[in-house]
């Protein structure tokens, strides 16, 4: 695109009759090629510093357009740092001190040859060290910045393997306990019945938070994930979810007949994650209220406590944003992801005292 930009000025140069015509034709014309070698050139073949090539190219195209303006540098000078801070992006800091040769060739050569004055051939002592301080800054904030992208793609790679794993290791023994539960209850007395009618739904609870983190593997490798959704009854399934909880000091408050359009099993995943944070981490009373209003439902959950600082409410839902002794950051990222896998969005709205999750995601007529 620096090429493209330089052959349409030298173009504009021959139209405004400030060089010679027929050398700016010929400076768009080699820019213009540059600029298509740099589009087609299959440079995913060759080396990785092949691409610098075109910089000693634009080095001599930029010597050629100050000769053709009869030593006039004005052109030259931006684009020599242009052309510096774009190989600062992309290739190490050798090859940017390679550059300074040819380019101090390419800005005083013609200025020489068209017998500029010492005033100005002494422009280059200012202008070329610029060039070459600014592109090695430049190099090194992109070098750190890809060595931390790097440094990130690992351990995402080691998470995504961990949760993978885990969650396959949890599913085969959960099954067979699942099994001898059952089995238990069959001639368990009503005492015996009720402890293990609570271990069977801790079992089934911890399977599902296994599918959950084979969730997240999935949302991470292909950024979608599969709902079934159905029309469910908001009531009972807020309160089942709540069960899942200690269920103490939470206020359930959802109209008898209000429908819902959800993946059960996801939503109740919500639920679960934002009332156990607002038990873990606020004070009771925990309220859970879901409403209508138009075409979106909306799903708040407000606990007492002190509440959530305001430079930290934008980057909550963020992966392993908010970790801590009780867990590592993971549940309010789940929780937005699944919010917006469903059409909706999640926020922390402050509230005196405490704080409100507020999950909004559209009514089954909306969806409709």
């Amino acid at each position: 695109m620096l090429f493209f930009l330089a052959g349409a000025l030298a173009l504009v140069g021959i139209l405004s009759e400030g060089g010679t015509p027929s050398r700016l034709l010929l400076v768009a014309v080699l820019d213009f090629a540059l600029g298509l070698a740099g589009f087609l050139a299959p440079w995913e073949r060759l080396r990785p510093e092949s691409p610098a090539l075109l910089g000693l190219a634009g080095f001599a195209v930029l010597g050629l357009s100050t000769w053709s303006f009869g030593g006039v540098a004005a052109g030259t000078g931006p684009f020599l740092v242009l052309l510096y801070t774009w190989a600062a992006l992309h290739f190490p800091r050798w090859i940017l001190l390679a550059y300074a040769a040819p380019a101090g060739v390419a800005y005083l050569l013609p200025l020489i040859l068209t017998h500029r004055p010492p005033e100005v051939l002494s422009s280059a002592l200012v202008l070329l060290p610029v060039a070459v301080a600014i592109a090695l800054l430049v190099e090194a904030q992109a070098r750190h910045l890809r060595e931390d992208r790097e440094r990130l793609a690992r351990i995402e790679t080691w998470q995504s393997a961990m949760m993978s794993t885990l969650a396959h290791d949890v599913r085969s023994p959960l099954a067979t306990l699942q099994i001898v539960l059952e089995e238990l209850g069959e001639n368990a007395s009503p005492e015996d019945a009720r402890v293990i009618g609570a271990g069977l739904r801790q079992a089934t609870r911890i399977r599902r938070l296994a599918d959950g983190l084979l969730d997240v593997q999935r949302i991470d490798s292909s950024g979608h994930l599969r709902l079934d959704r159905e029309l469910t009854a908001a009531g009972p399934l807020v309160r089942e979810a709540v069960s899942y909880t200690s269920g103490r000091d939470v206020t359930v408050r959802i109209e008898d007949d209000l429908k819902i359009y959800v993946d059960p099993q996801r939503f109740e995943q919500i639920v679960v994650n934002l009332v156990g944070n607002a038990l873990r981490y606020g004070r009771p009373p925990v309220i859970v209220e879901l409403t209508r209003d138009g075409g979106t439902d909306r799903l708040e959950i407000r606990d007492h406590g002190a509440g959530i600082p305001e430079a930290l409410r934008p980057r909550l839902f963020g992966r392993f944003a908010v970790g801590g002794p009780d867990g590592i950051g993971l549940g309010l990222w789940i929780v937005r992801s699944l919010t917006e896998a469903h059409g909706g969005r999640v926020v922390a709205e402050a509230r005196d005292p405490g704080v409100a999750m507020v999950v909004t995601f559209p009514a089954p007529e909306a969806q409709a």
